[in-house]
């Protein structure tokens, strides 16, 4: 691998780290696979694109991280407030934003950046060098993960975690798991379309179908990060997450650099995915088995 692909897949790992924290939110913390992410993360790059396009980079990112909170609050009130399936919400979202996606595109399916001045060109101009993308995603992650790290340790964010631990329990310590559902999932997509908008900067375009395979690709990024690092409190968790989001862009860019066809890279996703998710489950089974073999041993003897 060269030089200039390493950075590059650092560089996207990075930034679709973001990504996979939001889908962490729903799928680890809220115990719900939220399939609004697809759409969300296209309506943050195409706020951003807009935006940035027109001269206001700073305000297309902060506009995408609130529409993409909105998108995630109208998810939330599907299933809370009108009794709709959990996945069966996300879809109809996600549905839904392909067409407002493309009004905010102004009816066209890509909005070309080059030339535009963005957020990594205040970098480049500050910081210079080769890794100046790299400084400034790292900068913003870690404002990130440091905002969840407290926020999910306040009251409201620990009734978050324990709503989607046991949300029957919560109800019947008069917590408003409704109130609490909106708001997880408002900061869940909000987080995507920041991902999603600085993947527009930072690529210099805007693509109505960009977000295809976005929760397979933060899935991967969550269930391969936490293979590696135990959950065992919210603080790994995200760490973890930021690991797996940067080794699953380096299996990406290792393949890239092989004979294989760009156009596997989704079924590559998704068999990572279907290993990572399948590994904890055999390991599992393989210390039942040994478990099982012993005591039928310790039986014969």
């Amino acid at each position: 691998m060269s030089l200039v692909s390493l950075i590059g897949a650092i560089e996207l790992g990075l930034v679709y780290s973001l990504l996979a924290f939001g889908s962490y939110i729903s799928f680890r913390i809220l115990n719900i696979a939220d399939l609004t992410v697809d759409g969300s993360f296209v309506l943050g790059a195409a706020v951003s694109a807009v935006l940035t396009f027109n001269g206001m980079p700073i305000i297309g990112i902060l506009a995408a991280i609130m529409l993409g909170a909105l998108a995630g609050v109208i998810t939330a009130i599907l299933q809370t407030k009108m009794g709709i399936q959990p996945i069966l919400s996300g879809i109809l979202t996600m549905t839904g934003l392909y067409s407002v996606n493309l009004m905010v595109m102004n009816g066209k399916a890509n909005i070309p950046l080059l030339n535009k001045f963005n957020i990594f060109s205040y970098a480049e101009e500050i910081l210079g060098g080769r890794l100046y993308k790299v400084v400034l995603l790292l900068i913003i992650i870690a404002a990130v993960f440091a905002a969840l790290n407290w926020f999910f340790k306040t009251q409201l964010g620990l009734s978050i975690r324990a709503t989607g631990d046991n949300a029957d329990m919560c109800r019947a310590s008069s917590i408003d798991t409704d109130a609490v559902k909106i708001v997880g999932f408002a900061v869940s997509n909000a987080i995507v379309a920041l991902s999603g908008a600085l993947v527009a900067q930072m690529q210099q375009s805007a693509d109505v179908n960009m977000g295809s395979g976005m929760v397979v690709i933060s899935f991967a990024s969550i269930i391969i990060g936490s293979v590696i690092i135990k959950n065992k409190n919210i603080t790994m968790g995200l760490l973890s997450v930021i690991i797996g989001s940067l080794i699953y862009r380096f299996i990406i860019a290792m393949i890239l650099t092989t004979n294989f066809p760009p156009s596997y890279l989704k079924l590559i996703s998704a068999l990572v995915v279907i290993v990572a998710l399948s590994v904890p489950n055999f390991k599992r089974k393989m210390e039942i088995h040994k478990l099982k073999r012993g005591i039928c041993y310790d039986a014969g003897n």
